[in-house]
């Protein structure tokens, strides 16, 4: 089952609702993602990455995969 822009904008809107977030990709299998979010300032990529999967919730990993690749831009406002 594929995943497609608008159902992981809302997935990460949830999770950063104040976030500027732009998603891009159309064959519901390979996304990318910025988020630029005040939650991440003072983290690193590594955690503010892993902040993001976390607000997947196993979409990527999951039993059903439903996204394969997920090109992701994080950082705080400048």
């Amino acid at each position: 089952m594929a995943i497609f822009a608008d159902e992981l904008e809302t997935i990460l809107r949830a999770a950063f609702p104040e976030a500027e977030i732009t998603v891009a990709g159309s064959d519901g299998v390979h996304m990318s993602a910025m988020i630029i979010d005040e939650s991440f300032r003072g983290k690193n990529r590594v955690q503010q990455q892993r902040a993001v999967y976390a607000a997947l919730k196993g979409k990527m990993d999951g039993p059903n995969g439903e996204l394969h690749a997920l090109a992701l831009t994080t950082k705080a406002p400048e």
